[in-house]
């Protein structure tokens, strides 16, 4: 009973191994008897688009930080977020008590100043006219000439003095510098203002709402290709399905460093008649570094393509002899009967998919692209690829 089991095995081990073979010498008769096909394609016209993608920040073209030069507590506050202002509006108004003090100290002081340099202006003209005439001394003299040039000196000072009061109270009244819409109020009534430094923040101001720009990050391995002028769409998470339109106006020169990144940032014009971008959103930006319409191209790997001799020989083709291309010509090849004959082209711009033919072709013509192995289908029994044969039946236990 084993010995009949085990001759069973060997047999069917035996047969598998017989099909294994009888099925690569089948393969590579096939494809030794030219199981081969040539991929072509036609020089046609089409629309050439190549793009790089990017992120980027919508803002506003000009924005204005209102500031205070003078420390104080906000008294009034008249603009709130989102409201349209005029340029010389009136924004806030801060406690002028103390300035006004100020300025009223700083009155007296140049009154009491002007009445000495007078003084000593009279005192000076009776010591000059006595001097002359030898009636005093010449040490006389020179002390009232010192005590002039003091007065003279301090009256100076302090109308300078006067004139920064008076402009300190002036700050104290914040209006808009330009015309445009609050985009950030910083500030609450009653808050108290510390200018040291620098100059605190009270207001955002964006100049015009409808005309907005989008500030993206694109890497320093696309950079080369991106220039003034390039149309750009993008989108933004707020508004998935709308596409927004515009181009790039500035390529800026200074680049950013994060985490060993390097990156440049680009402007692009984002008009926004619909004042759906606001500032801040993320646009996830494509820039659009070719563009060419009706143009006469071909697949890209039509220049790939170099003829393969026993590829050929099994196929029964033949090609004609390959010439030394000129300089700046590139060769492609077309299908004359049985013979390859090879074209001199001259390329233009290119995609990854698609070249631009500039001489050398005409619309409609047919070029090889690829030589593809066509591979026959493999037939599986119901049991498998190669499974055993099924028992005889009628046989003993």
């Amino acid at each position: 009973m084993r010995k009949k089991k085990r001759t069973i095995i060997c047999a069917a081990v035996v047969i598998s191994l017989a099909a294994c073979a009888i099925y690569m010498a089948g393969k590579g008769k096939s494809a030794a008897s030219g199981a081969y096909q040539l991929e072509t394609a036609r020089a046609e016209r089409r629309t050439m688009v190549s793009a790089i993608t990017a992120t980027g920040t919508v803002e506003p073209v000009v924005t204005v930080e209102v500031g205070t030069q003078v420390s104080g507590i906000i008294s009034e506050l008249y603009v709130d977020y989102n409201d349209v202002v005029k340029r010389g509006q009136l924004l806030a108004e801060m406690d002028k008590v103390n300035l006004e003090a100020e300025l009223a100290a700083k009155e007296a002081d140049i009154a009491a100043s002007r009445s000495q340099l007078d003084y000593q202006e009279k005192n000076y003209n009776r010591s000059r006219a006595l001097h002359e005439k030898q009636l005093i001394s010449e040490s006389d003299f020179e002390t009232a000439t010192y005590n002039y040039h003091q007065a003279k000196s301090s009256y100076d000072r302090l109308r300078s003095d006067m004139i920064r009061v008076r402009r300190n109270l002036e700050y104290a009244i914040i209006t808009s510098p330009i015309d445009g819409v609050v985009v950030k109020r910083a500030v609450e009534r009653g808050q108290t203002v510390a200018a040291g430094f620098s100059t605190p923040t009270l207001f955002t101001i964006a100049n015009d709402l409808t005309q907005m720009r989008v500030i993206a990050n694109v890497d320093e391995a696309d950079i080369g290709e991106v220039h003034e002028g390039q149309n750009v769409s993008f989108t933004v998470d707020a508004y998935p399905d709308d596409i927004f339109e515009g181009s790039v106006t500035q390529v800026r020169l200074e680049a950013t460093v994060t985490a060993n990144v390097v990156t440049y940032s680009v402007v692009i014009s984002a008009p926004n008649p619909d004042l759906k971008l606001k500032p801040g959103l993320t646009a996830n930006v494509s820039i659009r570094t070719l563009e060419r319409h009706s143009v006469l191209a071909l697949p890209y790997k039509a220049l790939r393509f170099v003829p393969d001799g026993a590829v050929l020989k099994a196929m029964e083709l033949e090609t004609a002899e390959i010439p030394d291309p000129a300089p700046g010509k590139k060769i492609v090849w077309q299908k004359d009967g049985n013979v390859l004959r090879p074209r001199e082209i001259i390329a233009g711009a290119s995609t990854v998919s698609a070249v631009e033919i500039l001489e050398g072709l005409s619309e409609g013509e047919e070029i090889i692209t690829d030589i593809q192995i066509a591979q026959p289908e493999l037939k599986q029994s119901p049991g498998g690829l190669f499974a055993p044969p099924a028992p005889r039946g009628g046989g003993r236990r």
